[in-house]
């Protein structure tokens, strides 16, 4: 995790509303749900968030939460939840039959393979609510909104060592965070299985960031 700098809830919210507006027509517009989550997470962190970066192998390694498939036939996670590359490897033993069982979610999951890499906005505790109370991992990086973008970038081989993507996490620990970008940093590094370490960070050195970046 390269970190870039602290910024505000209300920041955090505006890029969200900017980006993923909440459409009640379209069937697959479940921004709404999304936000909820985000607010739920603004509580349980103390108010600390920070803009990143993410290699694709820590984004494969992101806790995603109990998800029906869009209401589809076959239930793609768990309550207990599953990394983003375990529901990769799901989808890909379920094959062409997911798209028939659960049309919606294959819907959305081919929309975002075409779709600009947007930020992904994670905590490092679970939101409080039902999807996330069954949860197995208790701490590391767990998904608030970015489901469907996180597993159609690893479908298309995305997540690969050396791309890097932006996100929005919530409770990172203020003593660990460093920031200032530009200037080697020591900062929190949450790898993909949950453990958090430290290590050096610098963000002037990305050598391909997916997505672009306004003004915190």
């Amino acid at each position: 995790m390269r970190i870039l700098g602290a910024v505000r809830f209300d920041t955090v919210m505006r890029r969200f509303a900017r980006e993923h507006p909440f459409d009640g027509a379209d069937e697959a517009n479940s921004n709404d749900e999304a936000e909820g989550h985000i607010r739920n997470a603004q509580l349980g962190s103390g108010g600390r968030w920070h803009r990143v970066l993410l290699e694709g192998p820590e984004v494969r390694g992101v806790v995603l939460p109990w998800h029906l498939g869009e209401d589809g036939a076959a239930e793609l996670i768990p309550r207990t939840g599953l990394s983003v590359a375990a529901t990769s490897d799901r989808l890909a033993a379920l094959g062409a039959s997911y798209a028939r069982s659960n049309p919606l979610c294959a819907y959305k999951l081919a929309r975002q393979s075409a779709a600009d890499c947007l930020p992904l906005y994670l905590s490092t505790r679970p939101a409080p609510g039902p999807d996330y109370e069954c949860l197995t991992v208790r701490e590391g990086l767990i998904h608030l909104d970015g489901l469907h973008r996180m597993l159609a970038w690893d479908q298309a081989g995305r997540l690969a060592p050396g791309n890097w993507f932006e996100a929005y996490v919530a409770g990172l620990p203020a003593p660990d965070v460093r920031h200032g970008a530009g200037h080697d940093q020591d900062g929190l590094d949450v790898h993909p299985g949950g453990q958090v370490g430290h290590g050096p960070h610098r963000v002037d050195d990305v050598p391909h960031v997916h997505g672009g970046f306004d003004p915190p």
